[in-house]
């Protein structure tokens, strides 16, 4: 009788251990980890300035760590809520680069050289990894483009969301489906 309960226990563990890999992938083989919305504090008020999706073409753990580590294709996707000037983008982004350790000042701006004028509302961000090419590219709708290789900087920016970042609400956000 002992037995059949721990096989049962088994049982259940498995499939519940299973059941955190239950996630879809798309048509396009990516599987959709999250959204969410990238919010600033303006004087006492959070302003939101970017939606963002994140997705993954492997499965992965619930871990931001496992997320950022992972080296399959995997991609951010924004839409700008709100006119915001390149310079406060790309300074943030620098900000965010130095937050989470990442120093390598030739990569960083090639990288924020995509953001060639003002983002205006409803403009689009691509971010992409190529773990065949380990390339990361951006692309920004109305500005430029840029591709940086290397794993080492893949893992920097996905670092910015899901590393140190002021609004940990987001990283939750972005891998709330897994």
């Amino acid at each position: 009788m002992k037995f059949v309960r721990f096989l049962l226990v088994m049982v259940a563990t498995m499939a519940l251990a299973l059941s955190a890999f239950a996630l879809e992938p798309g048509k396009d083989g990516f599987y959709h980890t999250g959204s969410g919305v990238r919010t600033k504090s303006v004087a006492f008020v959070n302003v939101k300035v970017y939606a963002i999706r994140h997705d993954i073409k492997c499965q992965v753990p619930k871990s931001k760590q496992a997320i950022i580590d992972a080296d399959c294709d995997k991609r951010f996707s924004w839409r700008m809520l709100r006119d915001v000037d390149q310079e406060k983008i790309a300074n943030a982004l620098r900000e965010a680069f130095k937050l989470n350790g990442y120093g390598d000042g030739g990569k960083i701006d090639a990288f924020v050289a995509a953001f060639k004028s003002e983002l205006k509302e409803g403009n689009g961000v691509s971010i992409n990894y190529s773990a065949d090419k380990k390339t990361t590219s951006i692309w920004v709708q109305g500005g430029g483009s840029a591709t940086v290789a290397g794993a080492d900087f893949m893992k920097a920016v996905w670092s910015i969301w899901f590393g140190k970042i002021d609004q940990s609400s987001l990283s939750d956000a972005l891998m709330s489906n897994l």
